[in-house]
């Protein structure tokens, strides 16, 4: 594992918890959404998140290695391959994509609501709140729990700069 693997890690994991904080955001701003530009009511979004292989690290942003690098040990190299016990380079987490939910909207009655129907009942979306604020909470932990463990690495290099 490179020094900065932990840095990069914890890194993919804050920008998937933003993003799902932003989709959590926009389902909560929408609840009383009746009238969209693709017609009916606002559809719940969802983050889908997977793990990433991809190195996302400095040596990818640079494309190159540094010559003295190549002097060492196979094994010491940066892409060598992790040792047993070892998470893979570039292990971390990336968004797929914000996916809509096909959920039936809720209808209520409310004949003077400028959306109703003939019938008087008004499409909402189907967006409780409650689990929109527990997966709110969830996810500001996952973030918090991601900034603890770039500080961490944060400290681990700043000690073995010490050495």
């Amino acid at each position: 594992m490179r020094i900065f693997d932990g840095l990069d890690i914890s890194g993919s994991g804050l920008s998937a918890q933003r993003r799902r904080l932003n989709a959590i955001a926009s389902n909560l701003a929408n609840v009383d959404t009746t009238r969209t530009d693709h017609g009916g009511p606002y559809q719940r979004r969802r983050v889908v998140m997977l793990e990433s292989t991809q190195r996302a690290g400095f040596s990818t942003i640079l494309g190159q290695e540094d010559n003295r690098l190549r002097r060492t040990l196979p094994q010491h190299r940066p892409g060598a391959g992790p040792r047993p016990g070892e998470i893979p380079p570039g292990s971390g987490v990336m968004t797929q994509e914000v996916r809509e939910e096909p959920v039936k909207p809720r209808m209520v009655y409310d004949p003077n609501h400028p959306d109703a129907r003939e019938d008087g009942m008004v499409l909402y979306p189907d967006i409780n709140v409650i689990t929109e604020m527990v997966d709110m909470i969830a996810t500001s932990r996952a973030y918090e729990a991601n900034v603890t463990a770039m500080g961490a690495a944060k400290d681990m290099i700043n000690r073995s700069l010490d050495i």
